[in-house]
């Protein structure tokens, strides 16, 4: 099962960061079908937020297909996105646990290596694009 946190430094709602979060559960292969997310009852309890919030998160993943409400039991994955290239997430996570062993040893800090992460990605992907 999936357990929820929330970055209160990010700028991100909080109802978005539970979606963003079970989707990157099941592209990672971590949520699959049939598996139940927690109650909301069991969020609001763990992260102290408002129920609501719990409730548009998952009603955003329901209008996105990607679970289902069964009103009295909880709701549960109906799709995953996850695809082929799930396999290659073992070599490439041991290659990324590296560098970043080399980045914490070089003295960059959590936000520091944030930052040169995301550069580095956004202008890779403005290259790919180019």
């Amino acid at each position: 099962m999936i357990e929820f946190h929330l970055d209160e430094r990010s700028g991100i709602s909080p109802y978005l960061q539970l979606v963003r979060q079970v989707r990157q559960a099941l592209r990672l292969g971590l949520l699959r079908e049939g598996d139940q997310l927690p109650t909301v009852k069991e969020v609001v309890g763990r992260l102290a937020i408002n129920p609501n919030t719990v409730l548009k998160a998952y009603r955003e993943l329901e209008l996105e297909g990607l679970v289902a409400a069964r009103p009295g039991i909880g709701t549960f994955v109906t799709a995953t996105l996850a695809g082929a290239s799930l396999a290659a997430h073992g070599p490439l996570r041991r290659d990324l646990q590296r560098w970043l062993a080399k980045a914490r040893r070089a003295g960059l800090d959590e936000e520091s290596i944030e930052a040169l992460f995301m550069a580095t990605f956004r202008t890779t992907a403005g290259e790919d694009i180019a």
